[in-house]
């Protein structure tokens, strides 16, 4: 698995008939693949299969093996086509002076040239990171609706340094615009759980409060369950969403943020669910399966406005 020894000269594809060691041994994925899964230097998992790989992933729910395997295949696909998947958006001095910035990076899902970008912030309570569930399959789908998307690998254990590390993915993707092939104008960014904090964080205070440039909110917030209380006038737009039966994220707390939104004036959109419980990525086969479709229209609509101011 993962050499290759298909006979055209390309990297094989993953299937759920193997392990997390496939992942972590795969030569598509040579310099970064610890950085794929939820926590790096883990060698507990390597023999899970990936059948199993929900269990990588405690506080996430309705993970589909299918759906991981797919988005990391469409990473091997685009190595095999001679592009890049993952950059560092630290510099080499910068990871010098905090050893743990190594471990941090943006994977990079493609969509047209030029077009806008969006950051996926995967959630994982700070102590993982659920990019298999929550990042690489959501960032898949966008970049299927032409749009580039990133998902962000960012040092655990700190709200505070993780939204650090959004602010200097922001940066990067600012100063690298045109060698990235992707507009800044109307970005957007998008977080589950833990991850939507790093996202509410951003939206509130802005880039440079979190140690990177001074430059322009996003034009929509995607927040997807949690109720984080801050809130100001100038929020950006928001597209929010949980379900009723989230046994982590209060759904009355994620209620009470809305009214807060909505009282200061901000434009939301709130997609409240019954069964899909906490941290469920795409909704497949849950009631909030399609989510993903509703929040690119919100984003479309004050990307256009953006736009043409």
């Amino acid at each position: 698995m993962g050499t290759k020894g298909n006979g055209q000269g390309r990297y094989a594809h993953l299937t759920t008939a193997g392990s997390v060691r496939d992942i972590v041994e795969h030569p598509a994925f040579e310099s970064f693949s610890q950085l794929i899964l939820p926590t790096e230097q883990d060698t507990r998992y390597l023999d899970t299969p990936l059948s199993n790989v929900r269990s990588l992933m405690p506080y996430h729910g309705h993970v589909h093996p299918d759906t991981v395997v797919g988005a990391l295949n469409r990473m091997i696909d685009d190595v095999n086509d001679g592009k890049a998947v993952f950059y560092d958006f630290y510099a080499e001095q910068q990871k010098r002076d905090d050893f743990a910035k190594e471990n941090t990076g943006l994977f990079f899902y493609r969509g047209e040239k030029g077009a806008p970008f969006a950051i996926v912030c995967p959630g994982g309570g700070f102590s993982y990171i659920g990019s298999l569930h929550e990042g690489y399959p959501l960032a898949l789908e966008i970049s299927k609706k032409k749009y580039n998307a990133f998902v962000i690998r960012y040092r655990i254990g700190s709200q505070q340094k993780a939204t650090e590390d959004l602010a200097a993915a922001i940066t990067y993707i600012f100063e690298n615009a045109e060698a990235l092939g992707v507009s800044t104008a109307g970005y957007s960014l998008w977080g589950g759980s833990a991850g939507a904090r790093m996202v509410g964080n951003i939206a509130l205070s802005g880039v440079a409060a979190y140690q990177g440039d001074d430059l322009p909110k996003p034009s929509t917030a995607v927040i997807a369950y949690t109720g984080q209380s801050s809130f100001s006038e100038d929020f950006p737009p928001t597209f929010m969403t949980t379900s009723a039966n989230d046994g982590i994220a209060n759904v009355l707390s994620v209620d009470r943020r809305v009214k807060n939104l909505c009282e200061a004036g901000v434009e939301v959109e709130y997609r409240r669910y019954r069964t899909a419980g906490h941290g469920f990525g795409l909704g497949t086969g849950t009631d909030a399966e399609g989510w993903l479709d509703l929040a690119v229209q919100f984003w479309e609509k004050h990307l256009n406005e953006t736009i043409s101011h």
